[in-house]
């Protein structure tokens, strides 16, 4: 790959992701196009971009999913490249596609990569072939009700159902036996239709109580690999992360470099370029078990950039920009413990259910250590159309006992007003005695809320 030095990045995305890759490409001296939607008007993505254009209404189906409208865009505002940040677009193969097509370099793995990625049945095949630890279950995607429950009996129940197309938790379910099973495949089913336009689905062998430990990788185009640690995930509602850390306060040196290597292994199987994400879960044994890639930047990437030092979106750019990795894995080092806690538009105390409005009042903690990636502003209408993430509350300090305080002192400070907020939430789970001595796993919230 030749290298690209870029002018302007079009920004595919929204939210507090599209400030802080806006951030990022102003610090590297590029230039940024935003999109937005009718929703998006006054967004602050659009006001700190160099440029914006309007994409359609708030339908993400006709704004931030229309693969035309957005490379439009770009081929408009003369960008070089596309960031596709997270959620949307950014692991949509055919996106990545047409961004080549149009000349427009996409910040991300390729869409060979993507589409290898994406399609967890045919990557469970190839990781088998390579000796990864996979959890027990189907080899390919499951063709019957008939074929599941034979696969469950060899397994042993529980088993989860997951959708071959995609995750996030949607198309996933839990079955105990084999009535369970019959129902949750035509569920799980018509989740992933929905959400993937596929409804195909695996089969694993469901682990209980375990810890989800993810492996954050870079590599460039010249077969280089660095992972940059792990974060602790386990901390989860309906399969969505709610807290995370970094280092876990679980993982020894030993296991974090077995977890390195197999992340690695795992990229180079799937000739993996730029950042991206593995995802494990581990037992309390320490047995760990390889399940997914994120093909794109995480949500939770600030942990791991406070204890490195690394500026992961500055990476992606730069890769993507055909440069080869400036540091080793040796240049990689673990300083201090980082929590951050997902700020969302939502009611605790109403099973979570959004809350859209009108930002009335806001505070926003700050301090030593403090770190608020956000796109809320005073007054600033929290839209119904997309996802309830409003911020996300990071923290750095020399060890994990410091980090919770200072996680404490900066919930008790976030003052938001209008709006239903998860910071009472977090504040209780910040302060309970298990979470304080490390004993957490992904079963942790259901002593406070039902999971679904």
């Amino acid at each position: 790959m030749s290298k690209a030095q870029f002018n302007k990045i079009l920004i595919a995305n929204r939210g507090e992701i599209a400030v802080r890759i806006i951030r990022a490409c102003r610090e590297m001296g590029i230039q940024t196009a935003a999109v937005y939607s009718d929703a998006d008007t006054d967004a602050l993505h659009v006001k700190y971009a160099d440029e914006a254009v309007h994409i359609g209404p708030a339908l993400s189906r006709k704004s931030y999913l229309n693969i035309d409208r957005i490379v439009q865009a770009g081929k408009d505002t003369g960008a070089d490249a596309v960031h596709p940040g997270y959620g949307f677009l950014s692991e949509n193969a055919d996106f990545a596609t047409a961004c080549a097509d149009n000349q427009l370099i996409f910040i991300g793995p390729s869409a060979e990569c993507i589409a290898a990625s994406g399609n967890k049945s045919a990557a469970r095949k190839t990781l088998m072939a390579a000796g990864i630890a996979i959890i027990p279950g189907s080899e390919d995607i499951i063709s019957s009700p008939q074929e599941a429950f034979e696969i469950a009996a060899q397994v042993g129940y529980p088993v989860i159902l997951k959708a071959s197309g995609g995750g996030g938790g949607r198309g996933m379910r839990i079955a105990y036996d084999q009535n369970e099973l019959a129902d949750a495949i035509a569920v799980a089913s018509g989740e992933a239709r929905a959400a993937f336009g596929n409804p195909d689905l695996y089969l694993e062998k469901y682990i209980e109580k375990p810890r989800h430990i993810e492996i954050q990788i870079l590599g460039d185009h010249f077969g280089n690999y660095i992972h940059l640690g792990e974060r602790e995930c386990s901390i989860q509602m309906r399969y969505q992360k709610l807290i995370e850390e970094s280092p876990s306060p679980f993982v020894d040196e030993d296991l974090r470099n077995k977890l390195g290597e197999t992340a690695i292994q795992v990229a180079r199987l799937v000739e993996y370029t730029n950042a991206g994400t593995m995802e494990f879960l581990v037992d309390k044994s320490k047995n760990y078990y390889f399940m997914e890639v994120n093909a794109r930047v995480q949500v939770e990437h600030p942990v791991t950039e406070l204890v490195t030092g690394i500026d992961i979106v500055q990476q992606q750019i730069l890769l993507a920009q055909g440069e080869p990795l400036a540091l080793k894995q040796d240049d990689v080092q673990l300083n201090g413990w980082s929590l951050e806690c997902r700020i969302n538009a939502a009611d605790p105390a109403d099973n979570f259910m959004p809350s859209p409005g009108e930002i009335t009042h806001l505070i926003l903690p700050a301090g030593p250590g403090v770190r608020v990636d956000t796109h809320i502003f005073n007054p600033y209408v929290i839209s119904p159309f997309y996802d309830s993430l409003i911020g996300k509350l990071v923290v750095w300090a020399k060890d994990r006992g410091m980090a919770i305080k200072r996680m404490q002192r900066a919930l008790a400070e976030f003052q938001i007003e209008g709006i239903k907020s998860t910071i009472p939430f977090h504040q209780q789970v910040i302060a309970d005695a298990d979470f304080i001595n490390g004993d957490i796993d992904t079963h942790f919230l259901e002593k406070w809320a039902d999971p679904g």
